[in-house]
């Protein structure tokens, strides 16, 4: 068999393996239940229902001012095109400030998933035996990473795909027109998120030489929530708004940062060390 293809069965038994534990699996499910259906579904649909002022409560000022701040990009252009508060409301949270909240599906999928795969070998003592099997460790990563990047990005678009419905489905009656995707949310599943995943997978492969078990991995792993959380303070401050090109460049950083634990995890290559480690 090549490579390629036992890296495939490595994956293979690691994924069929997701459904047997719930600490996996149930992440898996709710969050993106809650930020692909629930939550957009709910706020078009109050919208729907109630007029500018019942929604707004007061809060005109604060829209105007936050829709002032995006002056000479397209979403100001998009915006000022709709006539009631409503239609703006509902525009600029489901297609600039929902993505923030959108990130965390691959982040949340990717922590628990690739924290089960290498810290879940520790926990059923089967490490050391895969160590020690016939296969590079080359391959051995790379089935690892097949078996935590092939589910994250599954979930992810399956999520954008119900979140497109959802959104579409509810909002044609208010706008008489498909409002999602936008351009940037093609740059965020397209560009973004897959080299996010393979940077926390990484990030994981890392955390997973450190520490013995999934739970302690997973609490080290969701670290990672804290930078999406101040992502969507700054939209909801108006101080940077997840555009296309701020979406590019962070896929580029985050590009960067990859090459870099590559060259980190590439020194632990051989079974002595890798063992030393107890990865």
């Amino acid at each position: 068999m090549s490579n390629l293809g036992i890296a495939w069965t490595i994956a293979k038994k690691d994924m069929k393996g997701i459904t047997s534990n719930i600490q996996v699996w149930f992440p898996m499910v709710i969050i993106p239940i809650l930020i692909g259906i629930l939550f957009p579904g709910g706020l078009v649909v109050a919208a729907n229902f109630f007029d500018s002022g019942q929604i707004a409560q007061g809060k005109e000022d604060y829209l105007l001012n936050l829709v002032e701040k995006m002056k000479g990009t397209s979403l100001y252009m998009a915006l000022k095109n709709f006539s009631t508060l409503n239609q703006q409301v509902v525009y600029f949270v489901v297609n600039y400030l929902f993505i923030s909240l959108f990130i965390l599906i691959p982040v949340m999928t990717s922590s628990v998933v690739s924290a089960n795969s290498f810290v879940g070998e520790k926990e059923r003592k089967t490490l050391e035996s895969l160590l020690m099997a016939p296969i590079e460790i080359r391959t051995l990563f790379l089935g690892k990473l097949l078996s935590a990047f092939i589910p994250t990005m599954a979930i992810t678009l399956g999520t954008f795909l119900l979140y497109g419905i959802v959104v579409n489905a509810a909002a044609y009656p208010m706008f008489g027109s498909l409002i999602f995707p936008t351009g940037n949310w093609f740059i965020l599943i397209f560009w973004l998120i897959p080299i996010l995943s393979i940077c926390i997978i990484f990030l994981n492969v890392i955390i997973s030489a450190r520490v013995k078990t999934f739970q302690e991995a997973y609490q080290l792993g969701g670290m990672v929530v804290l930078p999406i959380l101040l992502l969507m303070a700054s939209q909801l401050t108006g101080f940077l708004f997840l555009n296309g090109w701020v979406l590019f460049l962070m896929g580029g950083i985050l590009l960067a940062v990859n090459l870099w634990l590559l060259q980190v995890i590439s020194k632990w290559n051989d079974r002595v060390v890798l063992t030393e480690r107890q990865i």
